[in-house]
């Protein structure tokens, strides 16, 4: 199916390149617990039972903070992809995002993606009505802010991971 002008307008992706193995980032990127130390949104995560870790078609909930809101959401794994993709679907199949690793040189090249699914817009037109363009607005915003923000975030946290000073301590 071709991808429209609003599927683009809502789509997005990064990358950043960290000076780790791709396992080492795959390590950090797939603790979802620790998304609390990254995400400028997306402030604590954790597996939804019976699901206690990561595999496909696995559940997660996540809590979110931005503008003065806090909701949460549950989100389902649908690739994992050792060390090479984690993908996930939010509310069913309203959102995507994942975190793809390409081995660059001695280094990884760590991308993030997000895209508005085609459930995704109805969901937001459902839930919001006349609003659903402006929310999903903010969302777009919030995406092309946090996934570079978040990129730096997990550069620092897995470089920092493997400086000899705190692997002397």
């Amino acid at each position: 199916m071709a991808q429209t002008a609003r599927d683009r307008r809502y789509s997005h992706s990064e990358s950043i390149r960290i000076d780790a193995t791709p396992q080492q980032v795959w390590d950090v990127v797939t603790r979802i617990e620790r998304t609390g130390e990254w995400s400028p949104i997306c402030r604590a995560a954790w597996w939804k039972a019976p699901a206690t870790g990561l595999e496909v078609g696995a559940w997660f909930c996540g809590r979110n903070e931005a503008d003065g809101r806090i909701w949460e959401t549950e989100s389902l794994v649908v690739a994992a992809e050792e060390p090479v993709e984690f993908t996930w679907l939010v509310m069913g199949n309203a959102v995507r995002w994942s975190y793809t690793l390409t081995p660059e040189g001695d280094g990884t090249s760590l991308t993030e993606s997000w895209a508005v699914q085609p459930e995704g817009f109805q969901a937001f037109e459902k839930m919001f009505g006349k609003d659903a363009d402006a929310q999903l607005e903010v969302r777009r915003d919030a995406a092309l802010s946090g996934i570079p923000a978040t990129l730096k975030a997990i550069k620092r946290i897995v470089e920092d991971s493997r400086s000899p000073a705190l692997i002397r301590s």
